[in-house]
């Protein structure tokens, strides 16, 4: 297949680049617990924990723990290339067109000016970390997400894709109406050539309302294994035709509704398996595309709120060893909410009232018109104070909860631009009140693209590292459940059994720290006791 113009090379199906962006090694860490090869960063790490026993007085036993782990890290960053379930959607194609236009350099009028291409709004392209303090001068050291270990470069992505809808992504693009005219017409030549393959349809997962755009489906409106295989096929040529080293498949389509869980079907690994065989009613296109994935061992991210992951497609892909994630992005109000709750409940107040009201007119919004669709969005907007209240029991006492409410509908004419009106009321010192009201215009697809790109970006530098307790014969892998994304996504999974963070700070300061144990540096405690000493 021959390339692209300007660099750009790719499948019939794809986009991506020649070039090589990834992210240098700004840094060397001088410890004998830091060792670099030509291949990987070896480190040993102290991992510091309070274990707390509680007695029968009511009092704690408190006794701080030491585990000494090992970390290696291969520095070798791979060609990766990234499908898109959805991929001709509002958010497939601003990202498209935003790493094409950051990959050129694009510079483009607007009313209000000229504007240049950017990753603001990212995570890993756009912040910076602490990485210590000068030994000099005593200030601040801080130095880009993206460089505190070798990872891959958003320019470098190659793209590709699944869609319900046929339009090539220049038209999709358009209909999307996200960017600016004069942005997309100078992206829109080589968006045209690229058109996504068929997805998988099956109309009781999705509103109604969606079937006009149903024309680029497989046949079937059930699973079937053979779709599972359809899909592995899509993965392989994908990565065959653009030399990929490795893939990651992200959901970016429709809110499904809920799937029901059912003993026997969707339960365990092999009840979901033979479900699928069986076209069971109860098994989602998300959940399908799961278990290819999983199979050719390409780490899926769940980008919408719907239970793609049942417990039947979790034991799955732990018995793979393959990577998963979810649930749906966290770009604007929940974002907003899961740092303001955070704040408010660590100032000692006590919030008894949480009313989130939305209006948007995307076709996410058209589709969540349908009350099946828009149940599963309610649950992951919902559940993201609970692990702060929960932590609180001077505020709160067992089994109490702020009432919380979520409202969306449907209005086409504010188009992508989401309008997210928030209450917060709470209780004060000595019976007195607090109302925090908030008005937040979302636009919506340009706070999700960068969101995608992180957890891109971050999903695969986890498949290069590698961690175990010292002394242990083997490395291991992360589990299969990727909690470290927890930061990008409304309704974060973890592993079976182990607690959910949504607060905002914990969440940032875990992948931050996960990144410095790899460097074998200790977590930043902001402490800064070298400048209180008198």
């Amino acid at each position: 297949m021959a390339p692209h113009a300007e660099g750009i090379a790719g499948s019939a199906n794809g986009v991506g680049t020649l070039d090589n962006h990834a992210s240098k090694e700004t840094f060397t860490v001088a410890s004998p617990s830091v060792v670099y090869t030509d291949n990987e960063i070896k480190s040993k790490y102290v991992y510091r924990t309070t274990d707390v026993t509680a007695g029968a007085d009511g009092k704690f036993s408190v006794k701080p723990k030491e585990t000494l782990y090992d970390f290696k890290v291969e520095r070798r960053v791979p060609k990766t290339g990234v499908m898109l379930v959805g991929w001709g959607g509002n958010n497939g194609t601003t990202v498209t067109a935003g790493i094409l236009a950051n990959k050129r350099g694009l510079v483009w009028d607007t009313r209000e000016g000229q504007r240049a291409s950017n990753y603001y709004g990212s995570l890993v392209m756009a912040s910076t970390v602490k990485l210590g303090t000068d030994a000099k001068t005593g200030k601040e050291v801080n130095i880009p997400f993206h460089n505190m270990l070798p990872m891959v470069h958003p320019n470098d992505l190659v793209l590709g894709g699944w869609d319900i809808s046929g339009m090539n992504l220049s038209e999709a693009m358009d209909r999307a109406a996200v960017l600016e005219p004069t942005l997309k017409a100078q992206v829109a030549k080589e968006m045209a050539q690229m058109k996504p393959l068929p997805s998988i349809y099956y109309p009781d997962f999705i509103a109604a309302n969606q079937e006009d755009r149903a024309d680029n489906v497989l046949p079937g409106s059930k699973a079937s294994m053979a779709h599972v295989e359809q899909i592995r096929t899509d993965i392989r040529q994908f990565k065959e035709q653009n030399s990929l080293d490795s893939v990651i498949v992200m959901w970016t389509a429709n809110t499904e509704r809920y799937a029901d869980l059912v003993e026997g079907v969707n339960d365990t690994a092999e009840n979901l398996l033979k479900a699928i065989e069986a076209g069971h009613e109860e098994i989602s296109p998300s959940t399908i595309f799961s278990v290819a994935c999983v199979l050719e061992k390409a780490p899926f991210i769940n980008g919408s709120p719907q239970n793609t992951f049942v417990p039947g497609a979790i034991e799955f892909a732990e018995k793979h060893g393959a990577f998963i994630g979810g649930d749906d992005f966290k770009s604007g109000q929940t974002k907003m909410k899961s740092a303001l709750v955070d704040f408010l409940i660590n100032a000692g107040i006590k919030l008894t009232s949480i009313a989130s009201y939305n209006h948007l007119g995307n076709n996410d919004g058209k589709n969540l018109s349908s009350q099946k669709q828009f149940r599963s969005k309610e649950i992951s907007k919902s559940n993201v104070v609970d692990d702060m209240v929960e932590a609180n029991s001077v505020l709160y006492k067992e089994g109490e909860h702020p009432d919380h409410t979520v409202v969306i509908k449907y209005m086409p004419a504010v188009g992508d631009n989401k309008r997210a009106l928030d209450e917060y009321y709470a209780e004060i010192f000595m019976g007195g009140h607090q109302t925090i009201s908030m008005f937040n215009v979302c636009e919506d697809s340009l706070l999700a693209s960068p969101l995608i790109i992180d957890l891109v970006l971050i999903a695969e530098m986890m498949t290069r590292i590698e961690w175990k307790v010292d002394g242990a014969d083997k490395y291991t892998g992360f589990h299969s459940v990727l909690s470290v994304l927890s930061y990008m996504l409304k309704a974060p999974m973890t592993p079976p059994g182990t607690p959910v963070v949504n607060a905002l700070g914990k969440q940032r300061s875990a992948l931050i720290n996960i990144f410095r144990a790899c460097v074998g540096l200790a977590p930043e405690s902001d402490m800064t006791l070298e400048h209180k000493l008198f």
